[in-house]
């Protein structure tokens, strides 16, 4: 592959993670993911923990971008239908965030986790709220529809579910929306 950045190991590290959780975000294993030897991980990170923590700072400013992209659609029954097809479309991330509500113990993983899940259901309440639906009942739609996607994650890890997409229009109906393809 030849040299690597340091983005390179956070994203091979975010990989390992989504597929074989945090045991799997060690030295050797990404360098091998990655085709490279363990010493181009001490070029660029002091320890594993920098490494986690420069993986986790990707996945969250990889959110952020998703969450400024949904911004720029101005009609908000699009933006809805936008975020829940990109969301139940990438088991990737999904399985990231699953992951990393299961190492909440973890205060430096349940802070991003916290800040990334805050952002998302955010946008997705006041998506709601532009679509007619009261604050409160935005809030608890949200809510519910984000239970249901970490929980096609969790499904989806043990092996009972194939494709995650399948859930968008049962989204879009939990939360009491008529949307257009």
């Amino acid at each position: 592959m030849g040299r690597v950045s340091a983005q390179d190991w956070a994203r091979a590290a975010l990989d390992a993670l989504a597929e074989d959780g945090f045991a799997a975000v060690a030295v050797e294993p990404v360098a091998a993911r990655l085709g490279v030897t363990k010493g181009s991980f001490y070029w660029h990170f002091a320890n594993r923990r920098k490494l986690i923590e420069a993986a986790l700072a990707l996945w969250e400013a990889d959110s952020e971008q998703i969450i400024a992209n949904l911004w720029e659609i101005t009609d908000p029954a699009r933006r809805m239908r936008t975020l829940l097809g990109a969301a139940f479309g990438d088991p990737r991330d999904a399985a990231i965030a699953f992951r990393l509500i299961g190492a909440a113990d973890d205060p430096a993983v349940a802070e991003v986790a916290r800040r990334v899940t805050a952002r998302r259901l955010e946008v997705m309440r006041q998506t709601l709220e532009e679509l007619g639906q009261s604050p409160d009942l935005a809030r608890r739609r949200v809510l519910a529809g984000y239970g249901v996607y970490v929980g096609v994650a969790a499904l989806r890890r043990i092996g009972m579910l194939d494709d995650p997409a399948e859930f968008v229009e049962t989204a879009v109906a939990e939360m009491g929306l008529d949307l257009p393809r």
